[in-house]
Order: structure tokens, then sequence, then C-alpha cells
């Protein structure tokens, strides 16, 4: 006689699962959120030093992680798909700009510019699904991308300059996500992160070179802790990501969506009380533009969620789960 699971059995397994991928959600996007803390106690290495041992000790780490598990059959199906090769190497280019960039925010005083590109940064992915993808909005999803449109107006126009860090930021994670979107989710996450850092190794053997050669290394020239902080950068950018994986088998896009904001706010709280860093009052008020689109896009995701629910339920597949990043 076959066994089966009681209903019972079942929903509280399925409770658990939830609780457990809300708690690795949180734990990714506050470690994300912490990250101004991390990269600050690396002073006096510049960005592109960090940039360089950031990428070459996190395919270190992958390394070791594939090696120890005997996990690389994916290897040589990836090198001769010229495709999928391509695509993560132009994914591999935006996620180091994306990463250099918010070191650069950070050593220089400017972690609420960073904080602001990662409020701005869902905006701005759903701009690129419409523009790009051909998507279509609904109302408040083009109310918030209007607003965010203000938004970047208004912080050029108030702040006298162009606001390059958020745009660059946000822009620079939104064409990421897109490529990877095109290209297709065809990688887990640690093999995406070791091939990514696989394709940027040999450029940031070429930075720390061009470094050591000007006598501007700080890898061994300022303490062993300097130096362990650096080498453990490839497990803390390892970590949260697999931490939102593991989170995003587990949780509604929804949750996930709403969990994402813990990163730019802690990011905000880090740099302004933290690291005492002045926030003039027109930054503040495009924080604000920003938010209002924010709120927009939320109510439009749980509402939608909410009406999604009942098909949901009268499929006949119990397997059935709602979408995952």
């Amino acid at each position: 006689m076959t066994a089966t699971r009681s209903p019972v059995s079942t929903s509280v397994g399925a409770d658990d699962e939830l609780r457990r991928g809300t708690l690795f959600g949180f734990l990714a996007y506050g470690i994300w959120g912490l990250f101004p803390l991390y990269f600050a106690a690396l002073a006096p290495a510049g960005a592109w030093e960090i940039l360089a041992h950031r990428i070459l000790w996190t395919l270190a780490f992958c390394a070791v992680v594939l090696v120890a598990v005997r996990d690389l059959s994916w290897v040589r199906p990836l090198v001769r798909n010229r495709r999928l090769a391509a695509g993560i190497t132009v994914a591999a280019v935006l996620i180091a700009a994306n990463w250099v960039i918010y070191v650069l925010a950070v050593l220089t005083g400017r972690t609420y510019e960073a904080a602001l590109g990662y409020f701005l940064n869902p905006v701005v992915t759903v701009a690129l699904g419409v523009f790009v993808l051909g998507e279509r909005l609904r109302p408040l999803q083009w109310a918030a991308v209007g607003v965010g449109a203000v938004a970047s107006v208004y912080l050029a126009v108030g702040g006298g300059v162009v606001p390059w860090i958020p745009l660059a930021l946000a822009f620079s994670f939104g064409l990421y996500g897109l490529t990877k979107k095109k290209v297709g989710a065809s990688l887990q996450a640690m093999h995406s992160l070791a091939a990514e850092t696989a394709v940027l190794a040999p450029v940031a053997v070429v930075v720390l070179l061009v470094l050591s050669s000007r006598g501007a290394m700080t890898f061994s020239g300022h303490g062993g802790w300097h130096t362990a902080l650096l080498v453990l950068a490839g497990v803390v950018t390892a970590v949260p990501l697999l931490l939102f994986a593991a989170a995003a088998r587990r949780i509604p896009l929804v949750t996930v969506g709403l969990i994402q904001f813990i990163t730019p706010v802690l990011q905000l709280v880090v740099g302004v009380v933290v690291l005492g860093e002045h926030v003039s009052a027109a930054l503040w008020v495009g924080f604000g533009i920003v938010w209002v689109a924010l709120v927009l896009l939320t109510v439009d995701s749980v509402r939608h969620a909410r009406r999604r629910r009942p098909a949901v339920a009268d499929l006949d597949d119990p397997e059935a789960t709602e979408p995952c990043p």
C-alpha cells in the first residue's frame, strides 16, 4: 500500500518552507544593506583594488565549493554555447561596473547616493521591461515609472548636476537583470557567479599588476586584518547571493519585492547615521519622490498577487507555485 501525505502535514511543510525562505531573504538583503560598513573598513584600498580582489576571491570561493561537491559538468556546455557565453560576458561587465561604482560611492562618502540608486532600481527594471522587452504595464506601474522619471529630473535640476551614481547603479543593475533574462535562467546562482567572475578574472589580474607597478597596492602593507578582509570579499559576495537564491525558491515574488527595500533603507541609515554623511534638503525631496514611486509599485504588486490567488488555488496541480525571479 502506498503511503499518502495528509493535507495537514503538507500545509505544515509549506509553512516551514515559507518561514525558512523569508528568513533567507531577510538575511540576504540585510547583508547587502550592511555592505557599506564592510567596504568602508577596507580603506585605504581604492575602488579598483577592491573590485579586483572581490572578483578573484569570489572566483576562488566558488571554485573550492564546486570542486568539493564535484559540480563542474555545466562548464563544458556553457563554453560550447556561444549565445550563453556571450550573455554571461555582458552580464559580467555590467555587474563589475555596478560593483566598482558602488564601492566608489561608499569610499567617497556618498553611500546615500548608492541607496538612492537601489531605491530607483525597481522603477528602472519596470521601465526596461516596457521599452526593451515590450511588456505591457498596468496603470499603477505606468504611474510609478512616470514618478521615477520626475524624481530623476528633479535630482538633476535641484542638485545642479546629473545624479550619475544613483542612475548608473540603477541602470547597470537593471541591465544586468535584463541580460540574464534575455540569456535565460539556465544557470544556478553559484554557476552564474563562478562564470561571471571567471570572465572578469583576467581584467582583475591586470588591475592588480598596474596598481602594484604604481606602488598603490594595499593588500600586504597594512596589517593582517586588512589582508584578511580583502580575502573575505569572496565569501561576503557569494553568501548573500546564495541566500537570495534559496529564498527565491521558497517565497512568492511579491514577498521578494517587499523584502528588497531592506537593502537601500539599511544603506541610507548606515551612510547617514553610522558613517556621518550629510544629505542635502534637495536630495531628501528626491528620496521622497522615489518613495512615492515605490509605494505605487508595491500597491500594484500586492493587488495583482491577490487577484491571482483564486486562479492559482483552482489549479489541479498541487505542486504549482508562484514564479520566482
